[in-house]
């Protein structure tokens, strides 16, 4: 699974909500300011070459479907994330939240519980 750079990214947020559509639906749910059509059209393009989506032709029309769900999406990332920037470490992770009190105390505690029951909610 290749990296998303954010103009591909903020399409995939887009897609994974509505599932499937023609870029104007992706277009029309994008935040102003929206880049020019050929643009989006450009990027999504590379979201297919890139195996994130595939298309049926429907005439001249191309309607785009999710391939990669977003849970899959999401974990690669933040896997990434924690090699990346804690040394591949959970522990490093949740010490850099507590530090930077990104996690309360209850939070904590929830999380805790959390583990004790094998990561099952």
């Amino acid at each position: 699974m290749e990296e998303l750079i954010p103009q591909e990214e903020q399409a995939m947020h887009i897609f994974w909500k509505i599932e499937r559509g023609v870029v104007r639906d992706i277009l029309d749910r994008l935040p102003e300011p929206k880049p020019p059509y050929t643009t989006l059209a450009s990027t999504i393009k590379s979201l297919e070459k890139k195996g994130y989506l595939g298309h049926k032709t429907y005439g001249k029309t191309h309607e785009y479907f999710v391939v990669v769900e977003q849970s899959a999406y999401k974990k690669k990332k933040f896997n990434g994330i924690i090699k990346d920037f804690f040394d591949g470490s959970v522990d490093n992770v949740l010490s850099f939240l507590v530090k930077e009190k990104k996690l309360t105390r209850k939070e904590l505690e929830e999380l805790n519980q959390l583990i004790e029951k094998g990561g099952k909610p």
